[in-house]
């Protein structure tokens, strides 16, 4: 079956990484997404990555209380590199070829976020790792996936969760909850659910940019959103002006 995209953003979670442990990065959960990414970006997809840093920056969250806020967002911004470094490390021990990207410089372990250079690195075939956020404090990692997502020209952004899409409420706690294979950015908005942060989410609005949310912990199912074969996920789509 044809690729329906030719190059995602794909946005994890940090804590998608504990798997079933309850702080750090489970080995299993980091194989499992770098096998998954790998099986998709030899079909000829372009691939980057934006992960957040909640498994590393969960166990130093006490220790936060009353800090400084830009502080505390740094040591955030921070603890998305270690998630990207294991990311990295488990992509190229399985052969695919990566390139880490830092918002912050950081020579040593990463290369400095340039766009042209990012929008290079795909086209010769490397899946790219966006790290450190947006460099800034006050912004979320969906706030940077959306950034980056319009910078190289995304096709979507897939937001790898726990849950198989979007509801109307909360699944885990509400049984006949309803799930949407399809909904428009303003219904997300006027029902105010949790999809993505205000900002990153005005940020896809405004370019257009599609998000597809979906179970990445179920393997196989990137590979169907990729080719949208099925009905994995739910598809947040903009009205055309």
């Amino acid at each position: 079956m044809a690729n329906h995209y030719k190059r995602i953003l794909l946005k994890l979670s940090g804590e998608a990484l504990l798997g079933e442990q309850g702080h750090g990065i489970d080995a299993k959960m980091l194989s499992l997404y770098a096998d998954e990414i790998k099986e998709v970006q030899q079909t000829g997809v372009e691939v980057s990555i934006v992960i957040g840093g909640g498994n590393i920056f969960r166990g130093v969250a006490g220790a936060t209380e009353g800090m400084d806020r830009v502080q505390g967002d740094y040591m955030g911004m921070l603890a998305t590199m270690i998630n990207s470094m294991a990311l990295q490390d488990a992509l190229e021990r399985k052969g695919v070829q990566t390139r880490l990207m830092s918002a912050i410089r950081m020579e040593e372990v990463a290369e400095p976020f340039i766009r042209r250079r990012a929008i290079r690195h795909l086209e010769k075939g490397r899946a790219i790792i966006f790290g450190a956020g947006t460099g800034n404090p006050y912004f979320t990692t969906d706030t940077a996936a959306s950034l980056r997502a319009i910078e190289i020209e995304a096709d979507v952004i897939l937001k790898g969760t726990r849950v198989d899409g979007i509801y109307d409420s909360d699944p885990e706690k509400n049984s006949s909850a309803k799930k949407f294979d399809t909904i428009s950015g303003d219904k997300v908005l006027d029902m105010r659910l949790n999809v993505m942060d205000l900002t990153a989410f005005t940020l896809c609005r405004d370019n257009k940019t599609p998000i597809i949310v979906f179970n990445m912990n179920k393997k196989g199912n990137l590979m169907k959103v990729v080719q949208k074969e099925g009905d994995v996920g739910t598809t947040v789509i903009w009205d055309k002006e």
